[in-house]
């Protein structure tokens, strides 16, 4: 699996949609620990924290390579692991609807945004079909200061790769 880093993410993406999946996030009652927007009505989250999402959601998705799925449950809030209960819940779900997410071709981490007090992280996912998705991440920032994911939301591009 190939990994890049890409600084910014730019377009819809990064001006709409990221936005609105983080605003509607905030809308249904989740919480974050972020820092406050800026003039675009957004900010980036601080270097130790982006470092931070990064290293969670590539080691959720070293857990999914090595089909360890409690170890890929344990990097979701404890909110997301009330409502599935256990890693083989959780996994079915991963399973049955984010294959690009679990068994992906390449991996390409985009832009982050914190906008209204959610903290989320693009990630741009090659799937084993060869069609590309960007994953939408919803990360939420834990008491101790850890970072754990609160959603995923799959976005089409219409890219297929070769």
């Amino acid at each position: 699996m190939k990994r890049f880093v890409l600084p910014r993410l730019g377009g819809l993406f990064a001006t709409v949609l990221l936005p609105a999946v983080l605003v509607l996030g905030a809308a249904a009652g989740g919480t974050a620990q972020a820092q406050s927007g800026g003039a675009e009505g957004y900010s980036q989250p601080a270097p130790g924290d982006q470092q931070a999402i990064l290293n969670t959601i590539q080691s959720q998705l070293d857990a999914f390579q090595a089909d360890d799925g409690a170890r890929a449950f344990s990097f979701a809030t404890p909110r997301l692991r009330r409502m599935f209960g256990s890693p083989e819940n959780f996994m079915a779900m991963v399973r049955g609807g984010y294959m690009p997410v679990y068994r992906p071709q390449s991996v390409e981490f985009l832009d982050a945004r914190v906008v209204s007090g959610r903290t989320g992280q693009a990630v741009r996912f090659v799937g084993p079909d060869g069609i590309a998705v960007i994953a939408l991440y919803t990360m939420e920032q834990q008491a101790d200061g850890s970072w754990r994911i609160a959603g995923v939301q799959l976005v089409r591009t219409g890219e297929v790769s070769s």
